[in-house]
């Protein structure tokens, strides 16, 4: 790290770019259904409907972009410290011709009150992925105070950060690699690299607080597998810091934001977290804030997902169900790729067949209504529509739908096929990201590999897995490469038809 950049970077990471990424949660129509499965009113998401995204700590604007692409009549707005970071949203914005989203350079400490922040229209969803827990506490108060400033009544906030206690056995792990890393090597991603070398020595030497858990074990274990920008974001910042959800919620009150629901759906139904046991301990408490804390002392939760409301409107039962009954689905995967059994917390979990079966088929048609799946012939039950948003959409395996899916539209293949040029790299096809997708306003969540074949395809032209694997891998042993056209090849016959369902390209891209 230079000199000037640790000036202006007050101990944050800034001389490595962040990771560009795509989080499903983050999504308008997914929090909206988190907001009802907490007994809350969510939000408005249907076509034409206006609505103001503001996304705290953008990168590179990915993950703005593709939520502008699939709804242009939203305004969408990304703030981001790193200049660097809102060049490169401008530029990708440009290049793609997304009109209705902009990037703003601003120091979170003293943004709040300025003529830019007073300027912002109010915001109906306003989200922040990770930031909270690398940041000092000076940037945190501006956070709270621009969400004070900003976020309507009514509004939504996502929040995720690292969270205690499953972080604190992983205490010494980041400060370790953190101390040892600025003292060995120059540069974020050297010092992250330096930092996990020494780490893994004193494993190997059996050092005990390297040993004691499994998370840390995992954790050096993951580390071997992350790119640099990542683990130098995630490890390096001078202002690193775990936090209690309880401690979470008592700084945005303040906002007046009130937590609502956990962003992983799944997340939201005690028997999928907890054993019979723990359960009689958490339902001798109803103060959501401490039932949470429960939870947390039970599962290795290292990541919390947090909802929060500015003025929760509760509802009743049949309020809530009525909602949940409105929302449309539809399937993102093929049927029989559908998964049956789910690792949760609480173990593995059984999606049962004689409830689910007939939905899925339905789905496997075309998007349904949840109150029409429930109507289908045959259920052994009709009473809840939770059970089926809960259960398909927190498996990833079913997408909130604010409209059909429309023929796939300029702005769209633009956004893709950029992302794919500017993104897709060999090193990185694992990543988590999006395709975004025309009509239906939600992002269709993908592996950078699938967003690069995707991108290949967006003009219509014909599937070519070898020339791809030549063009992202080059220098790959041919065997390899083999390997890589089989696998885009394979990418090609699973997806393409379901892409084309959800208006990302063309009905004949892919033949």
């Amino acid at each position: 790290m230079t000199i000037a950049s640790a000036d202006w970077g007050g101990g944050y990471v800034t001389d490595l770019a962040y990771l560009p990424g795509y989080y499903r949660q983050q999504s308008p129509s997914h929090l909206h259904l988190a907001c009802l499965l907490g007994g809350v009113a969510g939000i408005e998401t249907a076509p034409g409907a206006p609505l103001t995204y503001l996304e705290l700590g953008c990168g590179h604007g990915f993950g703005a972009l593709v939520l502008a692409a699939s709804n242009p009549g939203w305004q969408v707005i990304g703030l981001d410290f790193n200049p660097a970071h809102i060049a490169a949203a401008r530029a990708l914005a440009a290049e793609a011709g997304i009109g209705n989203a902009r990037f703003i350079e601003a120091d979170l400490a003293r943004f709040a009150g300025s003529p830019g922040a007073d300027a912002l229209p109010a915001a109906d969803v306003a989200v922040l992925h990770g930031l909270w827990s690398w940041v000092s506490d000076p940037v945190r108060a501006g956070i709270v105070r621009l969400l004070d400033a900003v976020v309507r009544p009514g509004g939504i906030v996502y929040i995720s950060y690292n969270a205690l206690p499953a972080w604190g056995g992983a205490l010494g792990l980041q400060r370790l690699v953190r101390e040892a890393g600025t003292r060995l090597a120059a540069g974020s991603d050297r010092q992250a690299a330096a930092g996990f070398e020494i780490a893994r020595a004193l494993r190997q030497a059996n050092a005990h607080h390297l040993r004691e858990t499994a998370f840390v074990q995992s954790l050096l274990a993951t580390a071997e597998r992350h790119q640099p920008a990542y683990l130098a974001h995630e490890y390096m910042s001078a202002a690193w810091r775990p936090c209690f959800h309880a401690d979470v919620a008592a700084a945005l009150a303040a906002a007046k934001l009130e937590w609502v629901a956990s962003a992983q759906l799944l997340e939201n139904f005690s028997p999928l977290m907890l054993d019979e046991e723990a359960r009689k301990v958490l339902d001798r408490f109803s103060d959501p804030i401490m039932r949470e804390l429960v939870k947390d002392m039970c599962v290795n939760r290292s990541l919390r997902q947090d909802v929060f409301v500015r003025g929760a409107r509760r509802l009743g039962a049949a309020a809530r169900d009525r909602a949940l009954g409105e929302v449309v689905l539809a399937l993102a995967c093929g049927e029989q790729d559908f998964v049956w059994e789910l690792d949760v917390p609480a173990g593995r979990a059984a999606i049962e067949r004689g409830f689910f079966g007939p939905i899925v088929a339905a789905l496997a048609r075309a998007p349904h209504a949840v109150r029409d799946l429930l109507a289908l012939p045959g259920l052994p039950r009709r009473d809840n529509p939770g059970e089926v948003v809960g259960i398909l959409v927190g498996s990833g395996q079913a997408l909130p739908l604010s409209a059909p899916p429309s023929p796939c539209e300029p702005r769209v293949r633009h956004l893709n096929r950029a992302a794919a040029r500017h993104f897709a790299r060999i090193g990185n096809l694992d990543s988590g990201m999006a395709l975004a997708t025309s009509g239906s306003g939600t992002p269709f969540p993908c592996p950078m590999a699938e967003l690069f074949v995707a991108g290949q395809l967006q003009d219509g032209e014909s599937p070519d897995p070898d020339g791809w694997a030549e063009a992202l891998a080059p220098d790959l042993p041919v065997e390899e490469r083999r390997r890589l056209a089989a696998m885009l090849a394979r990418i090609v016959t699973e997806r393409a038809a379901i892409w084309s369902r959800f208006g990302i390209l063309r009905r004949d891209a892919g033949r």
